[in-house]
């Protein structure tokens, strides 16, 4: 019963750390990613709906994204998502695909991209601590309720700890990763 309580918790933990991992490969570190944009939703016929779900995207030199719509009727659409998103690029549209020219970063906007990189990485670490609450609070439950030793609960404690503890230190290293990343021109 604990070691599922204690599974669960490195799950989670594991799923906490890979969408910080997701969401820091949206940030802009003046180099041209498709992961950059793929995530903007669209809307298609009334759907919101993933830009790579919609178009093949591209990145054929470090300062230009390429987006090949599936369906050349949704370029208008596409660019308007562009436009809406924060991402703070104009994209060109020729009738078949849309560029995005992508500009190198000034090094106050850098500064402001790792700001945001450690905001988020501190959002994730609190994110793993929560799960461990969660878990924690289940197992001393069990403990309260007999299920369990207070041996048992003392171990599982430690072990589930030393997980927590494994999982901010890849979090930061995701984060550190990233932020040397920006920083560097």
């Amino acid at each position: 019963m604990v070691q599922e309580q204690i599974g669960d918790a490195k799950t989670r933990m594991h799923k906490a750390a890979e969408a910080l991992k997701a969401e820091l490969a949206t940030v802009r570190t003046g180099r041209a990613s498709p992961g950059l944009v793929e995530h903007l939703r669209v809307d298609y016929y009334g759907t919101p709906t993933p830009l790579n779900q919609l178009s093949t995207i591209t990145a054929p030199d470090a300062k230009l994204i390429v987006i090949t719509p599936y369906d050349r009727s949704s370029l208008g659409t596409i660019e308007k998502a562009i436009l809406r998103s924060d991402l703070g690029l104009t994209p060109s549209n020729d009738g078949a695909v849309i560029r995005l020219n992508i500009p190198p970063l000034t090094e106050d906007r850098r500064r402001d991209l790792a700001k945001h990189v450690r905001k988020r990485v501190e959002e994730a670490r609190v994110a793993v601590r929560n799960i461990r609450r969660d878990i924690h609070d289940h197992m001393r439950k069990l403990e309260h309720s007999h299920d369990i030793s207070q041996d048992e609960l003392k171990r599982s404690e430690t072990e589930l700890q030393k997980i927590t503890d494994e999982q901010i230190k890849e979090v930061d290293g995701i984060g550190e990763e990233k932020e040397k990343d920006l920083l560097s021109v």
